[in-house]
């Protein structure tokens, strides 16, 4: 099958691309509004760009209206946000954050999640993320649907012992973030293997050594 994309509409576009290039990280966002409100966001189109200078990227886009969403208005008005990484246990709230909320009412206090200092930036981290990273703006790519955000990121925050700080390592085996599949479903990251040169996957083991 080929597809003509410049035969389809936007939406179709979408629907193809948001359910083919899978799985996506997920990036749950907390930014400050200009009340003072903590607004927190998952978003899908995700990423890491680079490590020189560490930087991530995550798109937005704009609503039906042409408004921007919340978490758009505050990164271009205060140039910071906190991207954490979700995993199984807080999956369940991370989603109830995409709830539509009035701009003044805090999607942290509405999924029960809790807001801690960070230590950067003004956006507060959330202590039930695994990993959180501290970000400032680098750089914003504008298009007729999205701001794309490229955060360069100042500060980590781990959950205690996840990290091993004398090999600089992820310890793997605690750690089981979740992914974004297409439309509305999600992925867990359980099922692990590494390729080794031959057809047989090596073991769990194996991938709790990377």
């Amino acid at each position: 099958m080929d597809i003509d994309f410049g035969q389809l509409d936007a939406y179709a576009r979408y629907k193809l691309m948001a359910s083919l290039i899978v799985p996506r990280p997920i990036a749950l966002v907390t930014t400050l509004g200009a009340d003072g409100t903590v607004n927190a966001a998952p978003f899908s189109m995700f990423n890491m760009v680079g490590e020189d200078p560490p930087i991530v990227m995550i798109s937005i886009n704009r609503l039906t209206d042409g408004q921007l969403k919340d978490t758009a208005a505050n990164i271009l008005a205060r140039r910071e946000f906190v991207v954490h990484i979700t995993d199984e246990a807080m999956a369940g709230r991370m989603h109830a954050c995409g709830d539509r909320l009035p701009p003044h009412e805090s999607e942290l206090a509405h999924a029960g999640l809790t807001p801690v200092p960070s230590r950067a930036v003004a956006p507060p981290r959330i202590a039930e993320a695994p990993v959180a990273f501290e970000c400032v703006l680098h750089e914003t790519m504008e298009t007729p649907s999205r701001y794309v955000f490229i955060g360069r990121v100042v500060w980590l925050a781990a959950r205690e012992g996840l990290i091993d700080t004398e090999r600089w390592r992820v310890r793997l085996q605690d750690y089981h973030p979740v992914g974004r599949f297409g439309a509305s479903f999600y992925v867990t990251t359980r099922d692990r293997f590494a390729v080794d040169g031959s057809d047989k996957p090596s073991t769990q083991t194996a991938i709790d050594e990377m």
